[in-house]
């Protein structure tokens, strides 16, 4: 039988350590957006933010379902989510409008750009995903850690939260398929409600400007 040898301790927190800065350096930008549209428009796109980064057991889990290699090499290739950005927002126009303004600036590297709304997940899932690469300068040297960033409005953040439970928490790794069909069902409700909500939106804008 082929044992895989850990990965010294030591390196790993290293390793974890520089993915929780390259966090914060996200988190911040979205911060100072935050405040900038408070300040500036008078408009807040974003409701909330979650973040976390992965646990030393999700990253052998993953490296080992992927048949990779115990290594730091490995790690820093293939697995491009140990940190990780969840931005909700209110309106689907808001999402592009943050994605965009975040990967605009100079020190943002985009690796990948998936696009689940205008293609959604078979499953019905929506979302836009954004991997992005930023440099943490540590003492003794400069890393470019990664980052995967999910925007999603409340409704779409409220349909994925359900997934969630029912194919991880309750453990469910095929789900009957009347269940598949309504998760599917509701995913297009919540798009059509997404739809409903952003021209109601753009009507509110529109009489702000008319009356200021």
């Amino acid at each position: 039988m082929n044992y895989k040898t850990p990965i010294d301790q030591e390196i790993l927190d290293r390793l974890i350590l520089s993915y929780q800065f390259g966090l914060e350096e996200i988190l911040t930008k979205i911060k100072i957006l935050q405040k900038e549209f408070s300040m500036m428009h008078r408009y807040n796109p974003i409701e909330h933010v979650k973040s976390r980064v992965k646990s030393v057991e999700s990253i052998y889990h993953k490296l080992t379902r992927k048949n990779l290699d115990y290594d730091i090499l490995a790690i820093k290739k293939h697995i491009k989510d140990i940190a990780g950005v969840r931005v909700v927002c209110s309106f689907k126009s808001d999402l592009y409008r943050v994605a965009g303004m975040l990967i605009q600036q100079p020190d943002v590297n985009v690796l990948e750009y998936e696009d689940y709304i205008e293609y959604p997940k078979n499953s019905g899932y929506q979302s836009l995903h954004l991997t992005v690469e930023v440099p943490v300068f540590l003492s003794d040297r400069t890393e470019r850690v990664s980052v995967e960033i999910q925007l999603r409005t409340i409704a779409m953040d409220f349909w994925a939260s359900l997934e969630h439970k029912i194919y991880y928490k309750h453990r469910i790794d095929e789900p009957p398929k009347d269940l598949v069909v309504e998760l599917k069902d509701a995913a297009k409700k919540v798009s059509i409600l997404d739809n409903h909500m952003e021209e109601i939106h753009k009507k509110m804008r529109e009489l702000e400007m008319l009356y200021n």
